[in-house]
């Protein structure tokens, strides 16, 4: 079925997997952590694995337009694939690349074309992202902004970015730990989840 987990994970294999292996292990790893939350996001939760597969397709070198990977892999996904909507728009906006694309003067590109209101999903999907290492492993958010930190190096604008989206990835990643926990409980409600700003 178009736009579905099967259909992202070909795709981002198709486009990732030979010329930039690392990143195809990172992906993986963030499709490996969607599938975790499957049991508390219902029908949501192939939506979710398919932005896992597809948030850093934008990196390969054939899709590249502007260098930064969000957007251009959300216009490639819109503009090729006519994908859906709301699938368009995690891969724009995940994990605050909203807040990197003010750095690189992108903003109003970003906002223009997929909207300036966070994607229902964007803090599952950025729970995935932070926490999975460039090889694919699981890692905790405070050791994911580190290395990000680290790679990129002070000054960067990927580590002003980061410096200032810390909070908030930090808050997304707890709280789909704290949704986890409800659910192992009997407490959970998927809304808490699917709402942005809740």
């Amino acid at each position: 079925m178009k736009n579905s987990a099967a259909w992202a994970r070909e795709l981002a294999r198709k486009n990732l997997e030979e010329p930039l292996p690392r990143r195809w292990a990172h992906t993986q790893g963030v499709a490996r952590q969607a599938r975790t939350l499957a049991p508390i996001l219902d029908d949501n939760a192939d939506l979710l694995e398919a932005a896992a597969w597809l948030h850093d397709i934008g990196y390969a070198p054939d899709l590249v337009a502007t260098g930064f990977h969000p957007l251009d892999g959300a216009r490639y996904l819109r503009d090729v694939h006519q994908a859906d909507d709301h699938l368009c728009r995690l891969v724009a906006h995940h994990s605050c690349a909203l807040i990197e694309a003010r750095e690189r003067g992108l903003a109003n590109e970003l906002t223009r074309e997929f909207r300036t209101d966070e994607p229902k999903l964007a803090k599952s999907l950025a729970y995935c992202d932070m926490t999975t290492s460039p090889d694919g492993d699981e890692l905790s958010v405070e050791e994911r902004l580190s290395e990000i930190i680290s790679r990129y190096g002070d000054g960067h604008l990927v580590t002003r970015s980061i410096n200032t989206s810390s909070p908030h990835l930090i808050e997304a990643v707890y709280r789909v730990q704290d949704a986890l926990i409800a659910r192992n409980l009997g407490h959970l409600d998927v809304n808490d989840l699917l709402t942005p700003g809740r």
